[in-house]
This record gives structure tokens, C-alpha cells and sequence, in this order.
């Protein structure tokens, strides 16, 4: 899934066999807006990205440290072939862990 493609939460929830509770609680949602969400209201940009980090991409955020994410940015932004060369061999690792 791209970051910019737009994500149909619901089914992510159901996919996962949670509810509402705790589904959206892991992003800092509450119930209630959550719901919203998956009833067709616009979900803001950063929520929709936190629910692929955290839902799709199964990524635990209170591991991540604002430290780390500066570095990313820089890297991103000022050595972007480091920052591809990084990624690719990253995800070779995880990979190779998995098998």
C-alpha cells in the first residue's frame, strides 16, 4: 500500500478482528472519531498516515524516538541516494529474518 493511497479503515479493523476501542486507541483516536472515520468523514492526513504505520505496516510507535525520525528527514531530504541505499538494504535484512 502507498502512503498516498486512501485507506479504507473499517476494513483494515475487521481484517484485524478488533473493534473500534482497540483499533483507534493505538493511534491516539477515540472511539467515537474513529467511527466517523469509517462512516465516510474525512480523515486528516497525519491520522491516516499513523493508521498505515501502525496498521499496515505494522510498525509499534512508542518504539519510535523523535531522534530517529529527525534522521530519516535528513537523510530523506539532504542524501536522498544514502537514504535509498539504506532502505533497500533494510528491507533485504528484514527480509532474510523472516525466512
Amino acid at each position: 500500500m502507498k502512503a498516498n493511497e486512501k485507506i479504507d479503515a473499517r476494513e483494515i479493523r475487521r481484517k484485524m478482528g478488533m473493534n473500534q476501542q482497540q483499533f483507534w486507541s493505538r493511534l491516539g483516536v477515540t472511539q467515537s472519531g474513529g467511527s466517523r472515520y469509517e462512516s465516510g468523514r474525512n480523515m486528516p492526513r497525519p491520522v491516516q498516515q499513523l493508521l498505515r504505520l501502525v496498521h499496515v505496516e505494522q510498525i509499534d510507535i512508542q518504539k519510535i524516538k523523535r531522534d530517529d525520525y529527525e534522521v530519516v528527514e535528513y537523510l530523506r531530504s539532504m542524501k536522498p541516494d544514502l537514504f535509498r541505499e539504506l532502505k533497500k538494504e533494510a528491507k533485504a535484512a528484514l527480509k532474510a529474518r523472516k525466512a
